[in-house]
């Protein structure tokens, strides 16, 4: 008798798939339902003029437009320039100008750390008015 309940027990437990499923794809649900409605997205409709329309204040002087090509050369008035004679150049032209904004034009061949890096050092000499310009 005692070799028919080995028998009995050797035999392996069926385990059914498809409830532990269903409750695993409940749950996973239950989070990404959670999820969305946490995190909410906040959005700002902003319309910007066309360009035409654009008003430009009269007195505004031209503003120093400095570019960044490939290879790290840095060009003022389409002359080659340093990090130090641009600061300078800067410095100078913002002194004499106080409405006066600087723009940096990097060419698109140039990493994006570089010219991070320029407008940095472009705004460590000229403050809140140098920017990227972008085509």
């Amino acid at each position: 008798m005692r070799s028919r309940s080995r028998q009995a027990d050797t035999s392996l437990p069926e385990v059914n798939l498809i409830p532990m499923m269903n409750a695993m794809l409940a749950i996973l649900a239950f989070f990404v339902i959670v999820a969305m409605s946490l995190s909410s997205f906040q959005t700002l409709t902003v319309e910007l003029p066309p360009a035409e329309d654009a008003i430009v204040p009269p007195n505004l002087p031209a503003p120093l437009i400095a570019k960044l090509q490939a290879g790290g050369q840095i060009r003022l008035n389409d002359q080659p320039v340093n990090q130090a004679e641009l600061t300078a150049a800067i410095r100078t032209y913002l002194a004499t100008n106080p409405q006066g904004s600087v723009l940096l034009q990097a060419d698109a061949q140039v990493p994006y750390r570089e010219v991070i890096q320029l407008l940095g050092t472009m705004q460590d000499a000229g403050g809140d008015r140098v920017s990227l310009a972008i085509d």
